[in-house]
Protein backbone atom coordinates (compact mmCIF):
# COMPACT_ATOMS: atom_id res chain seq x y z
CA UNK A 1 0.00 0.00 0.00
CA UNK A 2 2.69 2.16 0.57
CA UNK A 3 3.96 1.86 -2.68
CA UNK A 4 0.36 3.13 -3.88
CA UNK A 5 0.58 5.87 -1.73
CA UNK A 6 3.98 6.74 -3.08
CA UNK A 7 2.78 7.19 -6.50
CA UNK A 8 0.64 10.08 -5.44
CA UNK A 9 -2.60 7.84 -5.21
CA UNK A 10 -4.81 7.71 -2.37
CA UNK A 11 -5.39 4.50 -0.81
CA UNK A 12 -8.84 3.59 1.05
CA UNK A 13 -9.30 0.51 2.38
CA UNK A 14 -12.51 -1.33 2.53
CA UNK A 15 -14.50 -1.59 5.48
CA UNK A 16 -13.70 -5.41 6.44
CA UNK A 17 -10.39 -6.15 3.99
CA UNK A 18 -8.62 -8.00 7.50
CA UNK A 19 -11.79 -9.68 8.45
CA UNK A 20 -11.55 -13.65 8.67
CA UNK A 21 -14.42 -15.79 9.05
CA UNK A 22 -13.52 -19.38 9.53
CA UNK A 23 -11.09 -20.05 6.63
CA UNK A 24 -12.71 -17.55 4.60
CA UNK A 25 -11.69 -13.92 3.95
CA UNK A 26 -14.78 -12.31 5.70
CA UNK A 27 -18.44 -13.06 5.80
CA UNK A 28 -19.87 -13.32 2.12
CA UNK A 29 -22.10 -10.11 2.71
CA UNK A 30 -19.05 -8.44 3.98
CA UNK A 31 -16.69 -8.59 1.05
CA UNK A 32 -19.26 -8.51 -1.17
CA UNK A 33 -20.04 -4.93 0.15
CA UNK A 34 -16.86 -3.99 0.26
CA UNK A 35 -16.64 -4.62 -3.57
CA UNK A 36 -19.29 -3.22 -4.70
CA UNK A 37 -18.95 -0.63 -3.23
CA UNK A 38 -15.68 0.21 -4.74
CA UNK A 39 -17.14 -0.83 -8.04
CA UNK A 40 -19.70 1.63 -7.60
CA UNK A 41 -17.07 4.45 -6.47
CA UNK A 42 -16.73 7.16 -8.81
CA UNK A 43 -13.67 7.92 -7.01
CA UNK A 44 -12.42 4.96 -7.46
CA UNK A 45 -10.27 3.83 -10.11
CA UNK A 46 -8.84 0.61 -9.83
CA UNK A 47 -9.71 -1.85 -7.26
CA UNK A 48 -7.06 -3.94 -5.51
CA UNK A 49 -6.92 -7.45 -3.69
CA UNK A 50 -4.98 -7.18 -0.05
CA UNK A 51 -4.72 -11.05 -0.10
CA UNK A 52 -5.75 -14.18 -2.37
CA UNK A 53 -9.18 -14.34 -0.99
CA UNK A 54 -9.88 -17.05 -0.04
CA UNK A 55 -13.87 -18.21 -0.69
CA UNK A 56 -14.08 -15.89 -3.80
CA UNK A 57 -16.29 -18.30 -5.50
CA UNK A 58 -19.10 -17.34 -2.99
CA UNK A 59 -19.65 -14.25 -4.36
CA UNK A 60 -18.19 -14.08 -7.79
CA UNK A 61 -21.91 -14.39 -9.50
CA UNK A 62 -23.23 -11.55 -6.92
CA UNK A 63 -20.79 -8.70 -7.99
CA UNK A 64 -22.68 -5.50 -9.45
CA UNK A 65 -22.30 -6.02 -13.02
CA UNK A 66 -24.01 -2.76 -13.74
CA UNK A 67 -21.81 -1.05 -11.75
CA UNK A 68 -18.96 -2.13 -13.72
CA UNK A 69 -20.19 -1.53 -16.50
CA UNK A 70 -21.48 1.68 -16.15
CA UNK A 71 -17.53 2.80 -14.64
CA UNK A 72 -15.54 0.10 -15.62
CA UNK A 73 -12.63 -0.04 -13.65
CA UNK A 74 -9.58 -2.92 -13.07
CA UNK A 75 -9.69 -5.55 -10.79
CA UNK A 76 -5.88 -6.64 -9.60
CA UNK A 77 -5.11 -9.79 -8.19
CA UNK A 78 -4.22 -13.30 -8.49
CA UNK A 79 -4.72 -16.91 -6.89
CA UNK A 80 -8.53 -17.26 -5.39
CA UNK A 81 -9.15 -13.67 -7.10
CA UNK A 82 -9.49 -15.73 -10.38
CA UNK A 83 -12.94 -16.47 -9.90
CA UNK A 84 -13.67 -13.02 -10.42
CA UNK A 85 -11.47 -12.48 -12.79
CA UNK A 86 -14.02 -14.87 -15.05
CA UNK A 87 -17.00 -13.30 -13.53
CA UNK A 88 -15.93 -10.10 -14.67
CA UNK A 89 -14.91 -10.96 -17.84
CA UNK A 90 -17.79 -13.22 -18.68
CA UNK A 91 -20.79 -11.27 -17.35
CA UNK A 92 -19.07 -7.66 -18.50
CA UNK A 93 -16.40 -8.69 -20.89
CA UNK A 94 -13.72 -6.66 -18.31
CA UNK A 95 -10.39 -6.65 -18.87
CA UNK A 96 -8.30 -7.24 -15.88
CA UNK A 97 -5.29 -7.65 -13.82
CA UNK A 98 -3.29 -10.87 -12.86
CA UNK A 99 -1.13 -8.89 -10.13
CA UNK A 100 0.51 -9.06 -6.96
CA UNK A 101 -1.62 -8.27 -4.10
CA UNK A 102 -0.95 -6.19 -1.73
CA UNK A 103 0.55 -8.18 1.10
CA UNK A 104 2.19 -10.48 -0.88
CA UNK A 105 4.12 -13.68 1.24
CA UNK A 106 3.50 -11.11 4.01
CA UNK A 107 6.20 -9.10 2.66
CA UNK A 108 7.06 -5.76 0.92
CA UNK A 109 6.72 -5.83 -2.83
CA UNK A 110 9.92 -5.96 -4.70
CA UNK A 111 10.61 -2.75 -6.50
CA UNK A 112 10.35 -4.99 -10.05
CA UNK A 113 7.26 -6.39 -8.91
CA UNK A 114 5.98 -2.65 -7.97
CA UNK A 115 7.73 -0.90 -11.29
CA UNK A 116 5.72 -3.81 -13.75
CA UNK A 117 2.51 -3.52 -11.66
CA UNK A 118 2.55 0.70 -12.29
CA UNK A 119 3.30 0.63 -16.10
CA UNK A 120 0.51 -1.83 -16.63
CA UNK A 121 -2.04 0.60 -14.79
CA UNK A 122 0.20 4.30 -15.68
CA UNK A 123 2.07 2.96 -18.90
CA UNK A 124 0.07 0.31 -20.65
CA UNK A 125 2.40 -1.46 -22.94
CA UNK A 126 1.81 -4.96 -24.05
CA UNK A 127 3.44 -7.45 -21.31
CA UNK A 128 5.68 -10.34 -22.72
CA UNK A 129 6.10 -13.20 -20.34
CA UNK A 130 9.16 -15.31 -21.39
CA UNK A 131 9.98 -19.17 -20.99
CA UNK A 132 12.17 -19.52 -17.58
CA UNK A 133 13.86 -22.80 -17.60
CA UNK A 134 14.48 -23.10 -13.89
CA UNK A 135 10.58 -23.51 -13.98
CA UNK A 136 8.40 -27.01 -13.29
CA UNK A 137 6.26 -26.72 -16.49
CA UNK A 138 9.46 -25.17 -18.65
CA UNK A 139 9.43 -29.18 -20.14
CA UNK A 140 6.11 -29.25 -21.22
CA UNK A 141 5.29 -28.23 -24.46
CA UNK A 142 3.86 -28.47 -28.32
CA UNK A 143 5.13 -26.57 -30.98
CA UNK A 144 3.69 -23.88 -33.21
CA UNK A 145 2.04 -20.13 -32.80
CA UNK A 146 -1.65 -19.47 -31.05
CA UNK A 147 -3.70 -16.09 -31.19
CA UNK A 148 -6.55 -15.46 -28.60
CA UNK A 149 -7.77 -13.24 -25.68
CA UNK A 150 -6.07 -14.58 -22.94
CA UNK A 151 -7.97 -16.17 -20.19
CA UNK A 152 -7.28 -18.05 -17.06
CA UNK A 153 -5.24 -18.26 -13.65
CA UNK A 154 -5.45 -20.51 -10.92
CA UNK A 155 -6.62 -24.49 -11.98
CA UNK A 156 -8.25 -25.59 -9.24
CA UNK A 157 -10.81 -21.92 -9.49
CA UNK A 158 -11.18 -22.83 -13.27
CA UNK A 159 -12.42 -26.11 -12.31
CA UNK A 160 -14.48 -25.29 -9.84
CA UNK A 161 -16.33 -22.51 -12.12
CA UNK A 162 -16.88 -25.27 -15.08
CA UNK A 163 -20.50 -25.97 -15.79
CA UNK A 164 -21.45 -23.00 -13.44
CA UNK A 165 -19.54 -19.52 -14.27
CA UNK A 166 -16.87 -20.21 -16.35
CA UNK A 167 -16.71 -18.15 -19.09
CA UNK A 168 -16.48 -19.94 -23.08
CA UNK A 169 -12.71 -20.70 -23.48
CA UNK A 170 -13.28 -21.70 -27.30
CA UNK A 171 -10.61 -19.03 -29.23
CA UNK A 172 -8.95 -18.44 -26.31
CA UNK A 173 -5.12 -18.92 -25.01
CA UNK A 174 -5.68 -20.53 -21.68
CA UNK A 175 -3.15 -19.90 -18.77
CA UNK A 176 -3.17 -21.90 -16.04
CA UNK A 177 -0.80 -22.14 -12.52
CA UNK A 178 -1.52 -24.23 -9.43
CA UNK A 179 0.48 -23.95 -5.79
CA UNK A 180 -0.53 -26.86 -3.94
CA UNK A 181 2.65 -29.39 -5.27
CA UNK A 182 -0.47 -32.26 -5.17
CA UNK A 183 -0.49 -34.55 -8.51
CA UNK A 184 -3.88 -35.92 -8.32
CA UNK A 185 -5.43 -32.80 -7.26
CA UNK A 186 -3.99 -31.51 -10.70
CA UNK A 187 -5.35 -34.61 -12.73
CA UNK A 188 -8.80 -34.22 -11.16
CA UNK A 189 -9.02 -30.28 -12.03
CA UNK A 190 -7.85 -30.67 -15.55
CA UNK A 191 -10.13 -34.24 -15.88
CA UNK A 192 -13.07 -31.86 -14.31
CA UNK A 193 -12.01 -29.41 -17.58
CA UNK A 194 -11.78 -31.76 -20.11
CA UNK A 195 -15.02 -33.58 -19.02
CA UNK A 196 -17.24 -30.15 -18.97
CA UNK A 197 -16.12 -29.20 -22.52
CA UNK A 198 -14.27 -26.25 -21.55
CA UNK A 199 -10.87 -27.59 -23.53
CA UNK A 200 -13.12 -27.72 -27.04
CA UNK A 201 -11.95 -25.14 -29.27
CA UNK A 202 -8.98 -23.53 -27.30
CA UNK A 203 -6.52 -21.58 -29.71
CA UNK A 204 -3.46 -22.67 -27.04
CA UNK A 205 -2.04 -23.39 -23.44
CA UNK A 206 0.13 -21.11 -21.61
CA UNK A 207 1.65 -23.10 -18.25
CA UNK A 208 2.77 -20.87 -15.20
CA UNK A 209 4.24 -21.88 -12.35
CA UNK A 210 3.37 -25.33 -10.49
CA UNK A 211 4.75 -24.59 -7.24
CA UNK A 212 5.23 -27.03 -4.27
CA UNK A 213 6.27 -30.56 -6.08
CA UNK A 214 9.27 -32.64 -5.33
CA UNK A 215 10.25 -34.56 -8.14
CA UNK A 216 11.90 -37.72 -5.19
CA UNK A 217 9.08 -37.37 -3.61
CA UNK A 218 6.45 -37.79 -6.35
CA UNK A 219 8.26 -40.52 -7.95
CA UNK A 220 7.80 -42.95 -4.80
CA UNK A 221 4.16 -41.75 -4.32
CA UNK A 222 2.80 -41.25 -7.77
CA UNK A 223 4.25 -44.09 -10.05
CA UNK A 224 7.17 -42.69 -11.20
CA UNK A 225 5.36 -39.48 -12.55
CA UNK A 226 5.79 -35.42 -12.18
CA UNK A 227 3.99 -32.80 -13.10
CA UNK A 228 4.70 -32.37 -16.59
CA UNK A 229 3.72 -35.99 -16.85
CA UNK A 230 0.14 -35.30 -15.86
CA UNK A 231 0.47 -31.53 -17.86
CA UNK A 232 1.78 -33.52 -21.45
CA UNK A 233 -0.80 -36.29 -20.40
CA UNK A 234 -4.03 -33.70 -21.09
CA UNK A 235 -2.44 -31.08 -23.44
CA UNK A 236 0.12 -32.96 -25.73
CA UNK A 237 -2.38 -34.93 -27.79
CA UNK A 238 -4.76 -31.35 -27.96
CA UNK A 239 -3.46 -30.46 -31.21
CA UNK A 240 -2.76 -26.99 -30.34
CA UNK A 241 0.28 -24.98 -29.08
CA UNK A 242 1.40 -25.30 -25.48
CA UNK A 243 3.90 -23.21 -23.75
CA UNK A 244 5.26 -23.85 -20.08
CA UNK A 245 7.85 -22.58 -18.11
CA UNK A 246 6.25 -18.98 -17.75
CA UNK A 247 7.47 -17.66 -14.58
CA UNK A 248 3.94 -16.31 -12.92
CA UNK A 249 2.02 -17.39 -10.45
CA UNK A 250 2.42 -18.37 -6.64
CA UNK A 251 5.93 -17.89 -7.09
CA UNK A 252 8.29 -15.05 -5.77
CA UNK A 253 8.11 -11.75 -7.53
CA UNK A 254 4.60 -12.07 -9.34
CA UNK A 255 4.51 -10.68 -12.61
CA UNK A 256 1.60 -8.06 -13.75
CA UNK A 257 -0.27 -9.85 -16.63
CA UNK A 258 -3.33 -8.53 -18.22
CA UNK A 259 -6.90 -11.13 -18.70
CA UNK A 260 -9.23 -10.44 -21.07
CA UNK A 261 -6.87 -9.10 -23.70
CA UNK A 262 -5.85 -10.39 -27.35
CA UNK A 263 -2.32 -12.72 -26.87
CA UNK A 264 0.36 -14.25 -28.61
CA UNK A 265 1.50 -17.61 -28.16
CA UNK A 266 5.18 -18.44 -29.26
CA UNK A 267 5.99 -22.29 -27.98
CA UNK A 268 9.38 -21.70 -30.22
CA UNK A 269 10.31 -18.76 -29.16
CA UNK A 270 9.28 -19.52 -25.59
CA UNK A 271 7.40 -16.00 -25.27
CA UNK A 272 3.73 -15.22 -24.36
CA UNK A 273 3.11 -11.42 -25.49
CA UNK A 274 -0.12 -10.12 -24.26
CA UNK A 275 -1.65 -6.47 -25.18
CA UNK A 276 -2.51 -4.40 -22.20
CA UNK A 277 -5.69 -4.20 -20.41
CA UNK A 278 -6.24 -0.53 -20.09
CA UNK A 279 -5.75 2.10 -22.92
Amino acid sequence: MAALASWGLRVELGQHVFDQWGPMAGRDEDRLADLNAAFADPGVRAVFAARGGAGAYRIADRLDTRAVRRDPKPLIGFSDCTHLHLALWRRCGLATLHGPYLTHGNDVLDEDTVRRLRQALTAPQAVTLRRDPGEATAAVGVGGTAHGILLGGLLTALSTEAGAGLPRLDGAILFLEHPLGQLRLVDRALTQLARSGALQGLRGVALGQFTGFAHDAATAHDGGWDVTDVLRDHFGDLGIPVLGGLPIGHGDHPPTLPLGTWATLDSAAGTLTVQPALS
